[in-house]
């Protein structure tokens, strides 16, 4: 999972403006939760991922199009960081007519990315 964009406030508002394709999006999500893909024997290794998400998930998820997978990673965000895209990002949301579940799942992967930073700020 190389070349994938760096862990920044401009990737975040990337996802959200579709200029980053769904698989970079998914790939990004998979990678900070710490699912690596070993090409020599081609599998997924899960050991750096949680357990909740190894157990359910143990190869990763396709976060755009599962709304299950979805719903998890909501649910993941802890509480006081579900508002983050609009505190710190001044993320409006999207206009009614202009969105369906694919933004709105972006927009959950943003957010939950978002949160990783925030929760591991210091360490990139």
């Amino acid at each position: 999972m190389t070349n994938l964009p760096s862990l920044q406030t401009e990737t975040i508002w990337a996802i959200l403006n579709e200029e980053i394709d769904d698989a970079t999006v998914n790939r990004l999500v998979w990678y900070y939760l710490g699912y690596r893909y070993d090409s020599s024997n081609e599998q997924w290794n899960t050991t750096e991922v949680p357990q909740e998400w190894r157990d359910e998930y143990p190869e990763p998820p396709d976060f755009i199009n599962s709304r299950p997978a979805t719903v998890k990673l909501t649910r993941s965000i802890p509480p006081e960081n579900k508002q983050l895209l609009k505190e710190q990002l001044g993320f409006k949301g999207y206009k009614i007519g202009e969105f369906g579940p694919r933004q709105t799942r972006r927009a959950t992967a943003a957010n939950w990315l978002l949160s990783y930073m925030q929760q591991n700020s210091g360490k990139f």
